[in-house]
């Protein structure tokens, strides 16, 4: 053979080769909100999955969170969605389900990794099939200063009367605000001060359950309890509290203005960048007397797959790497205060982070109470809550006033409920 011929061949295998292996490339996109994520999955996350799979890469493609639903909904509905599909907790995506654009997971290596709870926000209301990999909850809970508590010899409160005893001693002291919270954003009424404190009043599970069955009722026993032990927050927030936005919450604390800051592990990363002191954590104060203690450990974020993409096995297999213990490790603590809801054992290290998440050895967890099926209707469940949380905590309404109200939405179409 000569020489000429035999370089052509060298040359066409060769061509063949990189044909095939570009052919056997398979690129996967991710769908999410979480757009201030986007370079710790370039940076921490996705090299450590296409390191153990070269033949797949994974593009991170977040949209603004405000805008990720119709965005997502509108490239769904075009054919251009992504393969993964980040998922929102409850009925969003169950409504991406029921429309045919997520797969069912049920058979999905991994999946055995979560719990009956961890799967409960993208699961069917009759429990046969689930449809996103749970990826993380956040916790519920008080941040403090620790240099203020500190200076005024302050302990943890562990039960309402401490905690109100803490509260009262930072007033006296009169050089920090006592609670860092405002209502004009008026989610963060109800988010970061009834959905924190209520489960201790409603007993976790059995309250929440208890609206879906009917059985409970937001106007009388524990829910009407968290309403007024919310509307005892009033005197120990900050001057002109009314027009404080969640952003100006943030800056007060960061600042070193504010003693306490009720809140949720997911600030912890803001106030690690922000905050030039030490900051801990302590879990809702229990009523005096009870023994048992509830958190709020809600389901925030999973990942499901578009039964339309043309990459199933590849996105498959990338779901399955989500479900293990080696992503659960690695999310965790490239997100601290976002914890995974594995069965797997995690190791957190940020020390907050794991004073949060340590609470799962000492309470019950159960979400938020409006989240499962009662914010279907209207008027909104979730966006009543908000609506009277902040009422009553601005004084306009009373704590069985904001409660009735709640109540007479949810029996205008709830039918357990009337």
């Amino acid at each position: 053979m000569k020489k000429s011929t035999l370089l052509i061949l060298c040359l066409a295998l060769t061509l063949l080769v990189g044909v095939a292996s570009a052919q056997d490339t398979v690129t996967l996109t991710i769908e999410s909100w979480r757009n201030d994520d986007l370079t710790i999955w370039e940076d921490t996350i996705l090299p450590v999955f296409e390191a153990q799979y070269p033949n797949i890469d994974v593009v991170f493609s977040p949209t603004a969170p405000a805008e990720y639903n119709a965005a997502l909904n509108s490239k769904l509905e075009g054919g251009t969605a992504g393969d993964l599909i980040t998922c929102r907790p409850f009925d969003a995506s169950l409504a991406l389900y029921q429309s045919g654009y997520l797969a069912s997971l049920n058979d999905l290596s991994g999946m055995e990794n979560f719990s009956d709870v961890a799967r409960s926000a993208w699961i069917t209301d009759d429990g046969a099939d689930v449809f996103c990999v749970p990826m993380a909850s956040v916790i519920h809970g008080f941040i403090y200063n620790m240099d203020i508590f500190a200076e005024l010899g302050l302990e943890e409160p562990a039960t309402v009367s401490e905690f109100y005893a803490v509260l009262e001693a930072i007033k006296a002291d009169g050089n920090y605000t006592p609670l860092v919270m405002g209502t004009a954003d008026q989610w963060e009424s109800a988010t970061m001060g009834f959905q924190n404190i209520g489960p201790n009043y409603w007993m976790g599970e059995t309250g929440r359950l208890g609206l879906i069955d009917g059985s409970a009722k937001y106007n009388e026993g524990g829910f009407l309890a968290a309403f007024e032990a919310l509307g005892e927050w009033a005197p120990y927030l900050g001057d002109g509290y009314q027009a404080q936005t969640y952003p100006d919450s943030q800056n007060i604390f960061a600042l070193g203005l504010g003693a306490i800051y009720p809140s949720g592990s997911w600030d912890i990363s803001v106030f690690n960048s922000t905050a030039e002191f030490e900051f801990g954590a302590f879990k809702p104060p229990v009523p005096d007397g009870q023994d048992e203690c509830y958190i709020s450990d809600h389901t925030d974020i999973a990942i499901g797959m578009n039964a339309a993409t043309p990459n199933a096995e590849a996105a498959q297999t990338f779901l399955s790497w989500v479900a293990s213990a080696e992503f659960a490790t690695l999310y965790s603590n490239a997100l601290p205060g976002f914890f995974s809801l594995s069965s797997e054992p995690v190791v957190v290290e940020d020390p907050v982070a794991a004073e949060f998440v340590g609470w799962r050895n000492e309470c019950a967890s159960t979400i938020r109470s409006s989240y499962q099926i009662l914010s279907r209707g209207e008027p909104n469940n979730e966006t009543q809550l908000w609506e009277v949380s902040a009422s009553i905590l601005n004084g306009t309404v009373t704590a069985q006033e904001g409660a009735d109200t709640v109540q007479a939405g949810l029996e205008a179409w709830f039918e357990p409920q009337q």
